[in-house]
């Protein structure tokens, strides 16, 4: 392990030596290449042993959605949880044998969303400290990572956290790059671009595959791309999730200072001490977890609005509804009833791949 920070360290300092420009892209390319692999082995224990990244982890599918809250100590994060917790919570916080204890499940707007404290992924980088496999495990499961952070030293604390996740491969409010890649037996490097290029040429996506070893393949650029993006693609192991970045202790800045705050994007000012601006931020989340209510309606009775089943945005079919209830309820399914945005009539006859979306009323009807 140890070994594996040191070649990281070692690589960074290289990186922060050399000049950027068109001489160098190349070579700097080569030790991002080399970089991500090296962190990779940080993420992904070597050797069969164990249960994999994500042991013991399998307790936390509670709730319809999840997020991480990370920060320095003394930020307020742990205020701010059990203050969230205790103000929208319906389940008291229980002990996860492996991490810490989760402060809990809070309700809003009908779905179950679960908040988890990630301790220690910050500031132990360079020298293995904090790290836990576990806790980097689950904050790649996470729907949405809320950094908090103080507002009276934000942008320090910010880039480092920033960069801890990103090693961790996880990009913040970021979607995948655009670009093909398809690995071959024979042919060579075939690159395309659909648009020009400031950054990779033939020579540099050449040397960072050879870096992975691969020979043949067809690379298509589809926007102008780095070459952190093409490692990105090449890896296949990023995850995409958005973030909210917090910023609390609001009570001791100006006003004029808060409202140049509100104009930071993916920012949410507030106090967790006075509870100060709860709603706001309860908004966002809602905003960024882009969650799907979908009210039952058995039949000759009224929808049931209190509790809705609650879908991820990307899974909202009329059969992931079936499959988030029962896996068997698919198998008797004849058609569903649907009442909402999603159809044109009220109600509609519809098969298992109609997409419901937010609010809509579903009756099942079974074989």
């Amino acid at each position: 392990m140890s070994g594996t920070l040191a070649k990281i360290a070692e690589i960074e300092a290289e990186m922060a030596r050399t000049q950027k420009n068109k001489a160098t892209a190349h070579h700097l390319g080569l030790l991002k290449a080399r970089l991500a692999k090296l962190r990779r082995e940080l993420i992904t224990p070597k050797g069969g042993g164990g249960g994999g990244p994500g042991e013991g982890f399998d307790v936390a599918k509670t709730g319809d959605a999840r997020i991480g809250f990370v920060g320095f100590p003394s930020v307020g994060k742990s205020t701010l949880l059990s203050n969230l917790a205790g103000v929208y919570s319906e389940v008291a916080a229980y002990e996860f044998t492996t991490l810490t204890t989760v402060p809990g499940v809070i309700r809003y707007k009908g779905a179950k969303i679960q908040l988890l404290d990630l301790p220690g992924i910050i500031e132990g980088a360079k020298d293995g400290k904090g790290r836990g496999r576990q806790v980097i495990a689950v904050a790649r499961t996470c729907n949405l990572i809320l950094i908090v952070l103080d507002v009276l030293k934000p942008l320090g604390h910010k880039k480092i956290i920033e960069n801890e996740l990103e090693g961790f491969g996880i990009r913040l409010n970021s979607k995948p790059p655009n670009i093909g890649f398809k690995k071959k037996d024979k042919g060579g490097i075939n690159l395309t671009a659909t648009c020009p290029q400031s950054e990779l040429d033939t020579e540099t996506v050449k040397s960072i595959l050879a870096e992975y070893k691969i020979h043949n393949a067809d690379v298509t650029l589809r926007s102008d791309a780095t070459a952190d993006d093409l490692i990105d693609i090449v890896e296949g192991n990023r995850v995409y999730i958005p973030c909210i970045y917090v910023l609390n202790k609001i009570d001791q800045i100006s006003i004029e200072e808060l409202d140049i705050i509100y104009k930071v994007p993916h920012c949410v000012p507030i106090s967790a001490h006075h509870r100060w601006n709860f709603d706001d931020l309860l908004e966002k989340i809602w905003d960024y977890l882009k969650l799907v209510r979908i009210y039952t309606k058995p039949k000759g009775q009224l929808p049931d609005y209190t509790s809705p089943v609650v879908l991820p945005y990307c899974k909202t079919t009329v059969e992931d509804f079936c499959m988030k209830i029962h896996k068997n309820l698919i198998k008797d399914f004849k058609y569903a009833l649907v009442w909402g945005s999603s159809v044109k009539h009220n109600p509609q006859k519809v098969g298992k791949d109609h997409t419901l979306e937010d609010e809509d009323v579903i009756q099942i009807v079974k074989k």
